[in-house]
């Protein structure tokens, strides 16, 4: 038996699954409080944040918690595995394009100056003193990684508190844990996460690891003359040009598949060579509508 909750945290839908219905408040309770967790730690949009108190330090060091360093370390190690592709410091870049309040209070506006990142190189974690500092105007964004590394979390230690399996869906970000259903969980994979089960797209089944779904069609707004979207080329701090509408991958986690989702988006043409190159299982789909399977990505109509 499979039992869902569905909610809203992070302005973004949250979905926690488990295999026996008993379970289900004590997992709902757990996925809630590591949502909070994490926004306290990495939200651009609170003033009490870590990442807020960061940002706005002027370049001098902060105190912050310890789940903060290590969402920091996390987005770290994902932008020197992938060159810098997927960049913490996209926060100036993104504030610019005018993504600088909650999605859901994102409105057009004028066109602006773009602002490429500083480089993750910029970044100096102190580890021992658990503090951070960034060089002043340059501003932090951990979107590409913190959903999928509180995705991660959440369902290991939702997992260990009820013995049984879960899934944990943040806007389109899923880990697993415990042991699955039979035949593993059952995922509709298509370009947005709150679309209904025939929406376009493809079901496949994952039993351990995470999938991770990002897309260019959903978080769009205008700015001045042209649409923009979410994703943002930390080479240009401009909006990374469209080639793929969707990009969908499974990893050993969920933050290793958003990484590789993130950096294809942004790599555009170069994407399916990046990706065979280091293995990840993925479906790519762009703007025609036309569909890339790589790696092992189970066809239409098949399960892997």
């Amino acid at each position: 038996m499979v039992v869902v909750a569905t909610s809203r945290a992070l302005s973004t839908g949250i979905q926690v699954a488990v295999t026996r219905s008993d379970a289900l408040p004590t997992a709902q309770l757990l996925v809630a409080r590591c949502l909070d967790d994490i926004d306290r730690a990495a939200s651009r949009f609170r003033g009490d944040s870590d990442i807020t108190r960061i940002n706005q330090a002027g370049g001098q060091a902060v105190a912050v918690s310890d789940l903060c360093i290590r969402a920091l370390t996390v987005a770290l190690e994902v932008a020197a595995a992938t060159d810098g592709i997927v960049d913490p410091t996209v926060g100036a870049s993104m504030e610019a394009l005018g993504y600088d309040r909650d999605f859901a209070e994102v409105r057009a506006g004028a066109a602006g100056p773009v602002v490429a990142a500083a480089g993750w190189r910029s970044v100096d974690v102190d580890v021992q003193h658990r503090t951070v500092r960034v060089p002043a105007g340059v501003h932090l964004d951990l979107g590409a990684t913190a959903k999928a590394l509180v995705a991660d979390d959440a369902a290991e230690r939702v997992g260990a508190a009820v013995g049984c399996g879960v899934l944990v869906n943040i806007g389109g970000d899923m880990a697993v844990a415990g042991s699955p259903p039979a035949g593993g969980w059952e995922v509709r994979v298509t370009d947005d996460h709150a679309s209904p089960a025939d929406a376009p797209g493809q079901t496949i089944r994952i039993a351990r690891g995470g999938l991770a779904t990002s897309s260019t069609t959903v978080r769009r707004w205008k700015r001045g003359d042209r649409d923009v979207h979410h994703i943002v080329d930390p080479r240009t701090g401009e909006a990374a040009e469209v080639l793929w509408r969707t990009v969908s991958v499974t990893a050993a986690s969920c933050v290793d598949a958003n990484a590789a989702t993130t950096a294809a988006i942004v790599l555009g043409g170069d994407a399916p060579a990046w990706l065979a190159q280091r293995g990840f299982p993925a479906r790519l789909v762009d703007v025609a509508g036309t569909v890339l399977h790589l790696n092992g990505w189970p066809a239409e109509g098949e399960q892997p």
